[in-house]
């Protein structure tokens, strides 16, 4: 795999992650009993963004250290 492969798989990985960790620990206004004027009950009161960011980057790491394993050392 080159570098640009890897930076690519790793793209792929991290957002497909990304969207599979969006969903954890969110709560909505409406749940919250707080709903903000203008804005749609079902928003996040604290989407907690960067904790995410760095949950999908480690593991999107781990993930891609498989997927680098196996595509350098196992014949498939």
């Amino acid at each position: 795999m080159t570098i640009t492969g890897g930076i690519a798989v790793y793209f792929v990985i991290w957002w497909t992650v990304l969207f599979a960790v969006l969903p954890f620990g969110v709560r909505s206004q409406s749940e919250g009993g707080a709903v903000s004027d203008g804005t749609d009950p079902g928003a996040p009161q604290a989407p907690l963004l960067a904790k995410k960011a760095l949950a999908t980057t480690v593991i999107a790491a781990i993930i891609f250290v498989g997927v680098w394993y196996l595509w350098s050392f196992v014949d498939l």
